[in-house]
């Protein structure tokens, strides 16, 4: 019908739609053509390229020629007061030895003698890949070529001229002038050996700054690359185990299909020959009692030949093991047939291949998918200089005294006081005398900030543990708390936890480590400009500094767009995302509940692993599969740890409601075990935005400077936030105790150069990919979906589905050895032809079709319906 239609269109003379967009498309292309300035134009490019090229490659052979024939070309050069280089190049009597002419000769002479010596070649050099750049287009890091070119250039031409002899090479030595005026200096100054030390120095300064070298992990590097020199070893070992293991067991296969045929062929043959003995009883006089005795021979020689067992030899007298297969060749009726005897399993179509188990003793190493993965280090943070807190002892003996005489003047009496100082805020510690009562002191927080004249004033009453109350009073002079100081402590590089963050430091100056895995879940509050989008660079930069590829994925929620913008270079190694989504870090508000639902489907999907292997969390499931104790074939995976990272809660709260809600409360009930923690962050901490769910399943919670007191209850449940002094001033709650600490600082730019560090490596060939949701519009059934979108794998995934009487995605990863998100798809589809049922958690999809016979017909009338 399509076809007539378009025929019926050129009849009546009407242009095709398709043709008039080519038309339109070309002219476009035309207009665009005509406006591009002439050395913008790809073939003028092009021309260039081609022609650098060329002048390289005349260099490279003026140059070698010049080498090995300067004596001739010097005496041609040097003829007296009436030589010039005019003369030279236009006197046809003068001849040079060069094989690119005088042309050639005049460039060598400027470049080798005059210039840079035999560092002259990096110059020809660098024209070749210059226009190999420009002919080809291809990618190529220039700017850095340019400076290994400049550096080389100079620093070869003075260790030519250290080294060799001036007047044995080319008239001028083989360092050029530049090479020996700049040698002539520098020995003249410091001498050869001070020389020999310089440029040794400039050498090793050049490699450290352009290869991001780190100095401070010299013994740490160096560990790891023996251990992964054994790694790889060891599994080279283990491949070629596996491989000669491979070729055992097909050998074994075939010495046993050639045991079977000659048992077959042996009792085919006996049969034959019993018969002949049979019909020379016949033929010949005998006995009878001989010929009943050579009958029962026969028949008996015949019952042994109906069944012979015929072993693997590695499998003889060796108990069976979970997945093993024992193979015997067993002979019925004169017919051999391989049989295989394992334990009971629901599965009994797998292929030979699936069933076969090698044993291979090294452990699975996840690291392996990045081998090469170069974790960042902390130079490539900022170090501030005033790191360490200051301040002085006037400011400390004026604080005290007025701290003092402010308790005086209420009647309250103290034994002892003692300051502790942090980088933010200097916490006093006073004993109070006999009989004062705690609360009197509580009650005089106002006064105490008069008196001090100071803001941000919190009186910890008793403190938690000591026996003493604290009154934290603001420093004059702040100190920058950098995120490089932190990651360089050894509580962090230590620190042995799954998921290990570095905050920032407490009011005694200690690095506040901790890890999130335990937390499980974060709720970050606090009003604009406060530190919030801070802290959360800081905990994703802590896990990036510890964590690998494999081990570590984010999902990152940015309703503002600009704020984790930055980590996009790190989509391919770190970041998940839903399989249709183009961009990792999900801006809408309609992808951002896909996503959390695609999270709670991940969450289900990881409960049914951990059933399967009877594991309590993912600690014990990972050290499972690592062990090689769990069969990949059987839909089990490393799984690694996955951090949600939620940027402005309050606004996807306000635009999606109850959408955004239940699957955070969801995730954040029962997603722990399994591995999956939430980070959410909000500028409104309201009870709207932060709900009694929301709090009760986040333990855990970060409040920065907070307006009102309200506020400050809302989030930790408790005052003290509208008290703090703000720029990463900041209380931790951790259910059973409320912690001070100054957030670490990490700026923008330290941010892009991390991002850049990890983005510039080996990395997957996609971002990793969260289960894929079904679309809404395949809710209403099959007529709606086209014969052309289905898989092609769809009716025999609905077949399998049907036999089982299973609508199970694992069960079709197993059969039809698909990855997750195809047998996720298929799954959809079915669901949405009406095969399966919807999603119910943690229990299998109801097959709504009950026979093969019944799905034929249903796939008749389906094919039918999208046909019409």
């Amino acid at each position: 019908m399509v076809t007539t239609e378009k025929k019926a269109i050129k009849k009546e003379g009407q242009k095709d739609p398709k043709n008039t967009d080519e038309t339109k498309k070309t002219t476009k292309q035309k207009v665009d053509n005509k406006e591009v300035p002439y050395y913008k134009n790809q073939k003028f490019i092009v021309i260039i390229g081609i022609l650098l090229m060329l002048m390289a490659i005349f260099l490279l052979m003026a140059f070698t020629s010049f080498v090995l024939h300067w004596n001739e070309d010097n005496s041609l050069i040097y003829r007296g007061k009436d030589s010039s280089w005019w003369r030279l190049i236009t006197d046809s009597n003068l001849k040079s030895v060069n094989v690119m002419g005088k042309i050639g000769l005049f460039f060598s002479y400027v470049f080798i003698t005059s210039w840079f010596g035999i560092a002259s070649y990096l110059i020809a050099l660098y024209m070749f890949l210059l226009g190999v750049r420009l002919t080809f287009s291809v990618q190529m890091p220039l700017a850095k070529i340019s400076r290994y070119a400049l550096f080389f250039l100079v620093w070869i031409s003075i260790v030519c001229a250290l080294t060799f002899d001036t007047n044995s090479y080319f008239g001028f030595g083989m360092g050029g002038y530049v090479g020996v005026y700049i040698n002539h200096f520098l020995s003249g100054f410091i001498g050869v050996s001070g020389t020999i030390i310089i440029l040794i120095f400039t050498l090793l300064a050049f490699s450290i700054i352009e290869f991001n070298f780190p100095t401070s992990q010299i013994g740490p590097l160096k560990a790891k690359w023996k251990a992964h020199q054994e790694r790889r070893q060891s599994r080279l070992e283990a491949k070629s185990l596996a491989d000669e293991q491979k070729k055992a067991d097909l050998q074994r296969h075939r010495e046993q299909e050639e045991n079977a045929y000659e048992l077959e062929k042996y009792a085919v043959d006996e049969e034959e020959e019993n018969q002949k003995w049979i019909d020379l009883t016949h033929d010949e006089p005998r006995n009878d009692a001989d010929a009943i005795s050579t009958l029962d021979n026969s028949s008996q020689n015949a019952e042994n030949a109906q069944e012979f067992e015929l072993e693997i030899p590695d499998y003889q007298n060796k108990p069976m093991k979970h997945d093993e297969v024992e193979f015997t060749v067993i002979q019925h009726d004169n017919k051999t047939e391989e049989t295989e005897t394992e334990e009971e399993s629901d599965d009994h179509s797998e292929s030979e291949d699936e069933k076969q188990h090698f044993k291979i003793d090294e452990p699975y190493d996840p690291h392996l998918d990045l081998p090469n993965y170069v974790f960042p280090t902390s130079i490539l943070l900022k170090d501030y200089e005033n790191n360490v807190p200051e301040v002085s002892r006037e400011e400390l003996d004026a604080n005290k005294k007025r701290i003092v005489e402010t308790l005086n003047n209420y009647s309250v009496k103290i034994d002892k006081i003692r300051a502790t100082i942090g980088p933010t805020v200097t916490l006093y510690e006073i004993v109070p005398s006999a009989g004062t009562r705690i609360s009197r002191i509580k009650s005089l927080e106002d006064d105490i900030a008069l008196s001090l004249a100071a803001l941000g004033i919190r009186i910890i009453a008793p403190i938690p543990g000591k026996g003493t109350v604290g009154i934290e009073v603001p420093n004059s002079n702040p100190t920058i708390v950098s995120m490089r100081s932190v990651l360089e402590d050894d509580k962090f590089q230590n620190s042995k936890y799954a998921l290990p963050i570095a905050i920032g430091k407490t009011i005694s100056d200690e690095t506040y480590v901790t890890d999130l895995a335990k937390m499980p879940h974060l709720l970050m509050a606090g009003a604009t400009g406060q530190g919030k989008s801070v802290g959360l660079n800081a905990i994703i930069a802590s896990l990036l500094f510890k964590k690998h590829p494999s081990e570590l994925k984010f999902v990152m929620v940015d309703p503002k767009k600009v704020e984790l913008a930055l980590f996009s270079k790190i989509e391919r190694h770190y970041l998940a995302k839903l399989p249709d989504s183009e961009e990792a870090i999900i801006t809408d508000t309609k992808k951002v509940v896909r996503t959390l639902n695609s999270m709670v489907l991940e969450m289900d999907n990881r409960y049914e692993l951990m059933k399967d292997a009877q594991v309590k969390n993912i600690k014990e499931y990972n050290e499972k599969f690592i062990a090689r104790k769990l069969n990949p074939l059987h839909g089990h995976r490393f799984l690694p740890y996955i951090v949600l990272v939620v940027d402005e809660f309050g606004d996807l709260i306000m635009t999606a409601g109850k959408e955004i809600e239940f699957p955070i409360a969801r995730l954040a009930q029962l997603a722990r075990a399994i591995g999956i923690h939430l980070i959410i962050a909000t500028q409104r901490p309201t009870v709207n935005v932060i709900t009694g769910t929301i709090k009760a399943n986040f333990p855990a919670r970060i409040a920065f400077r907070v307006i009102q007191k309200n506020d400050s209850r809302t989030i930790l449940d408790a005052g003290g936030a509208d008290q703090l002094v703000g720029r990463g001033d900041m209380l931790l709650s951790t259910g059973s105790e409320l912690i001070r600490l100054q957030c670490a600082f990490i700026d923008t730019p330290e941010i892009e150069e991390l991002s850049s560090f990890i983005g510039a490596q080996h990395a997957y060939p996609s971002a990793w990919m969260l289960p894929e949701m079904p679309d809404e519009g395949l809710e209403g059934g099959s007529k709606e979906m086209n014969t052309e979108e289905r898989d092609p794998l769809f009716e025999d995934a609905a077949r399998i589905i049907v036999q089982a009487q299973q609508g199970s995605t694992s069960l079709l990863q197993r059969k039809l050895k698909l990855g997750y998100n195809r047998a996720g798809r298929l799954i959809d589809q079915l669901e949405a032809a009406g095969i399966v049922g919807p999603f119910e958690g943690s229990k299998a999809r109801e097959v709504k079709i009950g026979s093969e016979m019944a799905l034929d017909q249903f796939l008749k009338d389906l094919n039918g319906d999208d046909l019409m």
